[in-house]
């Protein structure tokens, strides 16, 4: 999972923003101190830094800085500024893009995934797991065993994910429910039953029947 540091001293604008990027399935660091940004980074290691320029202590332009000078992390300013030069400056200074506010949702996540798309899915091997003759392309959401391949939809990607990446450890019930619907409410246990059960078909339809096993009472398990 993708971890974007969010550094917007704007509260609603930081809180709307984080929101969005959960519900796809980003792992987001929203920043409330703004005299420490480099040692949060430093800390907390994001892959993607949003960042305001309009900041409390030192602006946004210092914190490129600073990121720059310990990383090439891909960073994307955020800001109300609309001047040239204050594009310029921040392209100069080591963003990679620029997002103007008011901004809307879709493009900004747009344009996160296309950074990280660009700066991760060449170098990150982690982006195809492979287990018992079984191939998960995270950069497209498709699993590929004996020469075929089968699409995923968001909520199998999202599982098989979480059970890919604990080969041989059992990842509860409680924590794929949080992982595909973070804190809804009143979202029926079954529901998740029904979603597992569509994933095991599609593998099963690949040649891998036994792929997924059930831990009675405590969850699932790719072993």
């Amino acid at each position: 999972m993708f971890k974007i540091m969010v550094v917007e001293d704007d509260e609603k604008i930081r809180a709307i923003v984080a929101e969005s990027l959960r519900k796809w399935q980003y792992e987001v660091l929203e920043v409330t101190a703004f005299d420490g940004i480099e040692e949060q980074f430093r800390r907390h290691e994001p892959h993607l830094v949003l960042l305001d320029i309009n900041l409390p202590v030192f602006d946004g332009y210092y914190w490129c800085q600073r990121i720059r000078a310990i990383s090439k992390v891909p960073i994307l300013f955020l800001s109300s500024r609309s001047q040239n030069m204050d594009i310029i400056m921040a392209i100069n200074m080591g963003g990679d893009d620029y997002v103007q506010k008011p901004f809307d949702l879709s493009v900004l996540v747009a344009k996160v995934s296309a950074l990280l798309r660009r700066n991760y899915t060449y170098q990150d091997e982690a982006l195809e797991l492979r287990h018992r003759g079984l191939s998960f392309h995270l950069s497209n959401s498709s699993v590929e065993a004996e020469g075929q391949t089968a699409e995923l939809s968001r909520n199998e990607f999202i599982i098989l994910q979480a059970l890919m990446r604990n080969i041989g450890k059992i990842v509860s019930r409680d924590e794929l429910m949080h992982a595909l619907w973070k804190d809804e409410q009143f979202v029926d246990d079954n529901t998740l039953t029904v979603n597992v059960n569509r994933l095991r078909r599609r593998i099963a339809e690949l040649g891998h029947d036994d792929f997924i096993s059930t831990r009675k009472g405590m969850g699932y398990i790719v072993e």
